[in-house]
């Protein structure tokens, strides 16, 4: 059963994403680049591999893999396939042990618990990898079964921008009403799932978009990270 402690009429609810506000996924994605552009240049090919840090920063900015690729010295055809495999390989399950906790988020989820907000994590993580995550992060007390909305483990992923206001439709329906929701995110598929219910929105720059694309859509704030959202949210609400 969810936490009903508090009234119904005075419910406040946070959802969040988990990679970005709560996990950082930066070192997995280059990781993956390395190993996709490794299994797609020629033996004797000259490529110039990118630092994690101009990798990351081109990811932030939406900047299209096969452009990555090409600015790695792929050609196009070898660009096209690295963007092939580098999509098929990151979501892996051998590959998210590269992922860390953001240092500040468990002091940020514990203060959510503390002040007897409830608290959802909605995730484009499929069942299997969102609890590799919780194991790892030890984040289990902070998100009991009900309060996780991700994929089925079995779920054929369109695209995140139409796959999360389906998560939302749903926790909209099962979920007890609140008086009022917030979500934090840090991409555009958030910030559409929020809108979908006319959710406010709050993005935090500790994920894999930047300021500017993150403005583009007209959030309520943005914030560092999990941390400087959920006081955001409590200094708005007090």
């Amino acid at each position: 059963q969810r936490p009903s402690t508090i009234a119904i009429a005075t419910m406040l609810r946070i959802i969040t994403d988990f990679d970005g506000p709560i996990m950082d996924v930066s070192e997995r994605y280059y990781q993956v680049y390395l190993l996709c552009l490794q299994q797609t240049q020629t033996p004797s090919q000259q490529i110039k591999t990118l630092t994690k840090t101009e990798f990351w920063t081109l990811k932030r900015a939406q900047v299209p893999e096969i452009e990555i690729g090409i600015m790695s010295g792929l050609d196009p055809d070898q660009a096209q396939a690295f963007s092939q495999r580098r999509k098929q390989q990151v979501h892996q399950l051998e590959y998210l042990k590269f992922d860390r906790l953001i240092p500040t988020a468990p002091a940020a989820l514990a203060k959510i618990q503390t002040a007897h907000i409830d608290l959802v994590v909605m995730t484009m993580r499929r069942v299997q990898e969102l609890d590799t995550a919780l194991n790892q992060a030890n984040l289990h007390q902070f998100f009991p079964l009900p309060s996780r909305y991700c994929l089925s483990n079995d779920y054929i992923k369109t695209t995140d921008v139409a796959d999360k206001p389906l998560l939302m439709a749903r926790a909209a329906a099962e979920l007890e009403p609140a008086s009022q929701t917030w979500m934090i995110g840090d991409t555009e598929a958030d910030i559409t799932a929020a809108r979908s219910k006319d959710i406010p929105f709050i993005g935090v720059l500790s994920g894999i978009r930047d300021q500017a694309n993150l403005a583009r859509h007209q959030p309520e704030a943005i914030v560092p990270d999990l941390a400087a959202a959920v006081d955001y949210i409590l200094a708005t609400i007090s």
